[in-house]
């Protein structure tokens, strides 16, 4: 899929000469940008992310639920 994006002089500058330095193309920066940027807000990049994070989110879950937590004895009962 293609998309236009607009970047200031300046900054398309830096970002070429960024590429240059890591002998890297303009579309692998792009890619490791946007990664990153959706790692922060915790969305998943691909498939294998999602199902990481969803074990994950299972292991806590399972965790925290109460039918794993100990169990109080129950009391004796008293005969009047």
């Amino acid at each position: 899929m293609r998309k236009l994006i607009a970047f200031d002089e300046d900054t398309f500058d830096k970002l070429k000469q960024l590429g240059r330095d890591r002998m890297a193309t303009f579309q692998e920066l792009a890619d490791e940008a946007f990664a990153d940027l959706l790692k922060k807000h915790g969305i998943p990049i691909d498939l294998r992310d999602a199902l990481r994070k969803s074990a994950a989110q299972s292991k806590t879950d399972t965790a925290k639920s109460p039918s794993n937590s100990p169990r109080p004895k129950p009391r004796k009962r008293r005969h009047a």
